[in-house]
């Protein structure tokens, strides 16, 4: 991995809500490498360098809101010349429950932030980290009801169910670090969440 992405909105006025759950792992992500962050105008987010194990990559939390999340990561992948297949992105997912988290490789678009991605590095060809947010409990739910439930802050037991995904997926990172996505989805997809522990 060369660059990875935390999707989300900018601003306090979102960094508590479900849509941000991106955000929070390569916020946790960045603490665990103690990397420093730097907002870059040209890269329409804040970007960190970091070095681990003799390798160099980018962490990117775009300043754009999730809808155009494509520019900031096209942005950094055009003027350092990484390949789709060496960037990972991590975000919100409604078709996961709180406490889950998947690493998958391609796919189709789930959610605004990963199809802008998507239209802006041409196709799907990139990793995921999906992590758990659940659905309204309305299965039937309109597509108000789907926004103003991303936009909202989980409860307290879903928000210790993310936390402790977001947690499970830093606790893998030597293992994404080195490319060794199959034990990374090993360790990651065969984990209790914590509530049936």
């Amino acid at each position: 991995m060369k660059l990875i992405a935390g999707l989300g909105n900018p601003g306090r006025k979102y960094e508590d809500t479900r849509h941000n759950a991106g955000c929070w792992w390569i916020d946790a992500l960045a603490s665990f490498l103690h990397a420093d962050w730097r907002h870059e105008p040209k890269f329409h987010g804040e970007i960190a360098r970091v070095r681990d194990g003799g390798k160099e990559f980018w962490l990117l939390k775009p300043s754009t809101y999730m809808n155009e999340s494509g520019r900031a990561v096209g942005a950094v992948a055009d003027f350092y010349k990484i390949a789709p297949e060496e960037i990972l992105v991590a975000h919100d997912e409604l078709d996961l429950a709180p406490g889950v988290i998947k690493l998958k490789f391609g796919g189709s678009a789930s959610g605004n932030g990963i199809r802008s991605v998507m239209a802006r590095l041409s196709g799907g060809r990139f990793w995921r980290l999906r992590i758990g947010i659940g659905h309204p409990r309305d299965l039937t739910q309109n597509s108000r009801e789907v926004v103003d439930f991303v936009l909202h802050a989980p409860g307290r037991e879903e928000q210790a169910a993310i936390d402790e995904a977001v947690q499970r997926a830093v606790d893998i990172w030597p293992l994404i670090a080195a490319h060794d996505m199959q034990a990374a989805m090993h360790r990651l997809h065969t984990a209790p969440p914590a509530a049936s522990r």
